[in-house]
């Protein structure tokens, strides 16, 4: 009869535990990690947080993920040897650093279309990202805005 009481208030306990978990997982994600669809809703890509404490994101949806009955590739790269790796589960932004509440910098973007990659900056908005890609300064670059996306 002992037992009976105790099982309850461990599992009450148990519960309570396994909520506190929960709450303190989700505060420590940062406000950029998850998933974000790009500008045209062609792709979705996943960012985290790396082991360095920087964020990067990889594509892990291709609205068209085949072309010619195949699986995309990275036709456009400007190396030769990397134009056969898949699109889907490519790297496209790298290096990104938190500074301040809102803002990452000193990352890169690479752009699969063209094959080129970019200095960056990502300013967060809530449910949107602004990514503006450069070369050289910011001021002679292109913005586009990325929105939030379930997984």
């Amino acid at each position: 009869m002992l037992l009976s009481k105790k099982l309850p208030l461990r599992f009450l306990f148990l519960m309570l535990g396994m909520a506190l978990l929960t709450t303190v997982a989700k505060a420590q994600t940062d406000q950029v990690e998850g998933f974000w669809y790009n500008d045209v809703k062609s792709g979705k890509i996943h960012i985290t947080k790396g082991a360095d404490g920087k964020f990067y994101g990889k594509v892990v949806w291709l609205k068209e993920p085949l072309k010619n009955g195949k699986p995309k590739v990275d036709e456009m790269n400007t190396d030769p040897r990397l134009r056969s790796r898949p699109r889907l589960g490519l790297e496209v932004l790298n290096g990104f650093e938190k500074d301040g509440d809102n803002k990452y910098t000193n990352g890169t973007i690479y752009d699969p279309l063209n094959g080129k990659t970019y200095s960056c900056k990502i300013t967060y908005k809530g449910k949107t990202l602004d990514i503006r890609g450069y070369i050289g300064i910011s001021l002679f670059g292109r913005t586009t805005v990325w929105s939030r996306a379930e997984q």
